[in-house]
């Protein structure tokens, strides 16, 4: 397109929102032409103008990630140097990068796109101004800059834009392949982060959530080390000003239970807990679409049919633009990324001085077996936090197929976390007894039998659930103890059915269900051997016990 030289739709608006603080301070050099700072219609019009993106009913852009339909977890790299090899937690989700291969491709990249046009956010991540950090993504799409556009926290003002310098950039280039032979990669895909120079790359994925991921594993690394909490979770705020915090991977609830109609919502996946209060990092949502539902998920379905809204690999009719939020065919992992005021019962300055009075851990257990709520005390609060058991649903990652898988996932969020998670469960621990906070464990999973015989949980017997315990409606009821895990399961809760939390009250055959309970809790104790060194010994026996052991 641009070998003709002809105007695009932005062209002549090309710089008039540029920062002083150019590209040439990255190395990007003879470039053919920067889009600084688009707002959004002007990105519609270049991201259809250049045939990366069609526009469907109700307005949402619609793209299609191709090969790149989820996280590449195992191409992500983190450059070993001064300033991180004693502080990095290095094993299987932080992955050395040497310094001289970063070079390396670093210059590869760079010459390879001169003579390109690229698009610029100057934009912040973390919304308390104590905490926030001003940074800049560069994309050689304009639908991918869109995406930064509704992902972070976007800078209004003009002056404020012409004088913004970045402390940490990312550039987003999918059309740029990496040689594993060259640039010491482990596929021609690579998520490579450096701390020393404060850049990030992200080099031939056009998965949008590689983007908003690694800001996020940046922030998961610096934060902590100023006495921020930093959570893969959502966070939402009740009337009487009571911060409920919700952790849990991809496909477990966060944006589906954080977005109540009777709480304000703070946001939706990535938070700070400072001493002075809760703050989200970003400025959208990255909600799963798959099999949304209007009359269970109706805040998120109508961000499916609304201008500004980007939908990745969800499957359209070319003829009448209507969507179809069923269909799987690409992949299960089909996402809408919207501002967060989309959501219409939000918290405007999307952080708040009060403090978490619930934090909830959200778990899929496709066994069955775990109770629909429980109350932790505070070791096994830790103890769950670093656990982080849950099941992966299919479509979050390259290679998961359709049966959820069993896994273990440090803090709710182990491909995010940059240190050992005893240092972010220690740091929430210290959050929770300063500001008293009470922590419940919830399966959003199976009832009835394990994925493919029994059924998933109902949703409003959760939202119930949840509701009872955030409004303290669960402070006064009995409890019974869990024989095998010790925690408090509640023996009854408003407008749920006491049969629905004994869980094997919905198995046909009881032996089974013991057995498969007893299975998840050797899982567990094996599990808690990679990080029993360096955890407190009443963290460790605070985990479960096998039915030999009773």
């Amino acid at each position: 397109m641009k070998y003709l030289e002809f105007d695009t739709p932005a062209t002549k608006q090309a710089t008039e929102l540029a920062s002083d603080f150019k590209l040439s301070n990255h190395g990007l050099l003879k470039l053919d032409r920067v889009f600084w700072n688009l707002p959004t219609p002007a990105l519609y019009e270049e991201a259809i103008f250049r045939g990366e993106a069609h526009m469907v009913y109700g307005g949402p852009l619609i793209v299609n990630t191709g090969k790149w339909s989820a996280r590449a977890a195992n191409d992500k790299f983190i450059v070993k140097e001064a300033s991180t090899e004693d502080k990095i937690w290095w094993g299987v989700y932080n992955r050395p990068f040497s310094q001289e291969k970063f070079d390396g491709l670093l210059a590869r990249l760079q010459a390879f796109l001169q003579g390109e046009e690229l698009f610029v956010q100057d934009c912040y991540v973390g919304a308390d101004p104590n905490y926030r950090m001003p940074i800049r993504i560069i994309t050689d799409s304009a639908w991918q800059s869109l995406f930064a556009r509704n992902m972070f926290l976007t800078i209004r003002n003009k002056d404020e834009l012409k004088k913004h310098v970045p402390e940490f950039t990312l550039i987003a280039a999918p059309s740029f392949t990496c040689d594993p032979r060259i640039d010491g990669t482990r596929s021609e895909t690579g998520i490579i982060i450096n701390f020393a120079q404060r850049l990030a790359i992200v080099a031939n994925s056009s998965y949008g959530g590689e983007i908003k991921k690694s800001i996020f594993t940046i922030m998961n690394f610096l934060l902590p080390q100023q006495g921020v909490m930093a959570m893969h979770c959502s966070a939402n705020v009740g009337k009487k000003g009571d911060v409920a915090l919700f952790f849990g991977l991809s496909g477990t609830g966060k944006t589906t239970l954080s977005a109540d109609p009777n709480r304000q919502l703070i946001g939706d996946d990535e938070h700070g807990w400072s001493d002075e209060g809760v703050f989200n990092f970003e400025g959208g949502c990255y909600a799963k679409v798959i099999r949304l539902s209007a009359e269970h998920e109706p805040q998120i379905y109508a961000c499916t049919r609304r201008f500004g809204t980007i939908l990745e690999n969800v499957i359209w009719d070319p003829a009448s633009r209507k969507i179809d939020l069923d269909d799987d065919k690409l992949t299960e992992n089909t996402r809408a990324s919207y501002p967060l005021e989309f959501i219409p019962n939000v918290v405007e300055e999307k952080m708040t001085r009060n403090h978490p009075k619930n934090v909830i851990f959200l778990t899929c257990d496709a066994s069955g077996v775990l109770p629909p709520i429980a109350k932790l005390d505070m070791n096994q609060a830790m103890y769950h936090f670093i656990s982080g058991y849950t099941s992966k649903i299919a479509g979050t990652e390259i290679g998961l197929g359709i049966e959820p898988e069993i896994t273990f996932s440090a803090c709710f969020g182990a491909p995010f976390m940059v240190h050992h998670p005893f240092y972010y469960a220690n740091l929430l621990k210290q959050k929770m007894e300063k500001h008293g906070a009470k922590c419940w464990l919830v399966n959003t999973g199976w009832v009835g039998g394990k994925f493919g015989v029994g059924k998933r949980i109902s949703i409003r017997h959760t939202r119930n659930l949840l509701n009872a315990a955030l409004d303290g409606k669960l402070d006064d009821v009995q409890y019974r103890k869990d024989k095998l895990f010790g925690f408090e399961v509640p023996l009854t809760c408003p407008e749920v059915p006491e049969d629905v939390l004994e869980p094997s009250n919905s198995w046909g055959n009881k032996e089974e269900y013991w057995t498969r309970y007893d299975s998840l809790a050797a899982r567990y104790i094996e599990n808690f051997k990679l990080f029993s060194e360096g955890c407190p010994e009443e963290v460790i026996q605070s985990g479960p016990k096998r039915l030999s052991q009773l």
